[in-house]
């Protein structure tokens, strides 16, 4: 199992490789060179399995330069103690018909961890068969999720340095102290003036930069990636899909015609994992991509045209606030039947003008795959509250608006499949608007939210939020977006 680029067919790289690396030294994705597929036998053995062990049967297919030892000792490390019950990606039925795929059981209380736990163990793995003895720099741009997920997944971890950049006014209360509480002697976090594609674009730029590459070979490091671009954080996001389908199936479900699956989406690289499932076998449906006022993808999946070219909006579910999804490339490349010539033409097209439009062929696959939807904000608070009435159960923004858009999808199209949809972040990381949206005024102070949350809502804040309450932030960095070069060096002590 080799890995290709979606910018250049000829790069071939390992999988330690592409994990490593982290992006393709011309920009590219890593992509395998075949996506693997998984048998009726292979999904019966599955069913009989716990979650670290599908973890290490599914990514073992992608891991072809690791040993099966090696493969146990990363999902073993990453998987167990580590979520709620042992439990990393429990279903919750909502009602007859839907179930919600619950990501946040993790130390960050969000989905990223189930990736972020185990690509510290995936990375330093890799590291030493490729590396030859060189730091790893990795560096991370978060609309909010991601960073403090990289951050506790690669806290100490030896021969690492992490440093993440968040936009200054674009992640929740909560979201900003749990990384500016971060401990660890090898983390670094800065918030920058701008929003997350200026962090991750300043992240991009400095990955492909061939001086800052020269500068960091001289002091024996090199650069790696936490975000999705990196395959050894987007392939355990295949894992929790293929498992959820072994739920349902050891739940006795008639899933003769499939299920969909809906995904509150920014980056695209947790719905992008949905489609990755399909591929291999897994019997997903229409794959309902959900987004906030930020609607990019929707009007692409709508239009076949990407552009930025527009407002950009801060919303109550900031973590989708995104106008470049950076794994839509590796899902063009996919879908014009991985012609590197065509990525490479969209992505400059994006990069120089802001927009692009795919071909004929391109449109069709997509309108077959996905279905597009978007909710703003005054929806998103009264698909909570309804939820809540309804269900008595308690969803955060950006659930909320998986839960609405797969409503809508629902009342368009007739469609009655089972709906499987992702929830990304516990309640708690956005108190104060999910307070709003119950009707109960929100309060300064995000601990009295919480507080307040608790009291209304029955339930029980997580304990890894919970125990920030008193906790004095120790990072209180800001820089120009660029300025994200100049502070990485200054950080690593290198002129």
């Amino acid at each position: 199992m080799n890995y290709i680029s979606t910018r250049d067919l000829k790069q071939q790289v390992t999988a330690a490789q592409a994990i490593a690396r982290g992006i393709s030294a011309e920009g590219g994705l890593f992509v395998p060179e075949i996506i693997p597929t998984l048998t009726d036998e292979d999904f019966a053995n599955l069913c009989k399995m716990n979650y670290p062990q599908r973890a290490s049967f599914v990514l073992g297919k992608f891991l072809g330069d690791f040993t099966a030892e090696e493969v146990d000792y990363c999902t073993k490390g990453a998987y167990v103690g580590t979520f709620d019950e042992d439990k990393p990606a429990p279903l919750h039925t909502l009602c007859d018909g839907t179930e919600i795929l619950e990501l946040w059981h993790g130390p960050t209380c969000a989905f990223k961890d189930l990736a972020l736990q185990i690509l510290p163990f995936l990375l330093t793995t890799s590291a030493k068969k490729v590396n030859g003895g060189k730091k790893t720099v990795i560096l991370v741009a978060t609309s909010g999720d991601t960073g403090k997920a990289a951050l506790e997944g690669f806290k100490d971890v030896p021969g690492t340095e992490i440093m993440v950049f968040y936009p200054s006014d674009g992640v929740s209360a909560m979201q900003k102290l749990q990384m500016d509480t971060q401990v660890g002697e090898n983390v670094c976090v800065y918030a920058i003036k701008g929003n997350f594609d200026d962090a991750q674009s300043g992240v991009k730029k400095i990955f492909t930069d061939p001086d800052v590459a020269k500068k960091l070979e001289e002091n024996n490091m090199l650069f790696s990636s936490a975000n999705s671009i990196n395959w050894g954080r987007l392939a355990p996001q295949i894992v929790y899909y293929v498992s959820a389908y072994c739920d349902l199936l050891n739940r006795g479900e008639k899933l003769d015609n499939g299920f969909n699956v809906a995904v509150p989406t920014g980056n695209f690289g947790n719905i992008l994992a949905a489609y990755y499932a399909k591929k291999m076998g897994v019997p997903v449906g229409k794959l309902i991509c959900a987004s906030n006022a930020n609607k990019v993808l929707t009007d692409f999946l709508a239009t076949g045209v990407y552009d930025r070219n527009r407002s950009f909006f801060t919303t109550i579910s900031p973590s989708m606030d995104i106008l470049i999804s950076s794994n839509l490339e590796r899902m063009l490349f996919e879908l014009s039947d991985r012609d590197a010539s065509k990525t490479v033409e969209w992505q400059n097209a994006l990069k120089n003008n802001g927009s692009y439009k795919v071909d004929a062929e391109v449109k069709a696959k997509l309108d077959d795959l996905f279905y597009g939807g978007y909710c703003d904000d005054a929806k998103t608070k009264e698909t909570i509250k309804t939820v809540f009435d309804k269900f008595g159960y308690l969803c955060d923004t950006h659930t909320a608006v998986a839960v609405n858009v797969a409503e809508e999808y629902k009342e368009k199209t007739g469609d009655t499949r089972p709906m499987v949809i992702a929830s990304t972040a516990s309640p708690y990381k956005f108190a104060n608007s999910v307070l709003s949206a119950l009707g109960k005024n929100a309060s300064d102070d995000e601990f009295d939210a919480v507080e307040q949350l608790k009291a209304v809502s029955g339930t029980v804040a997580p304990t890894p939020l919970a125990e920030l309450k008193g906790k004095k932030p120790r990072f209180n960095n800001l820089c120009e977006a660029d300025q994200m070069e100049q502070v990485v060096l200054e950080y690593l002590k290198i002129k």
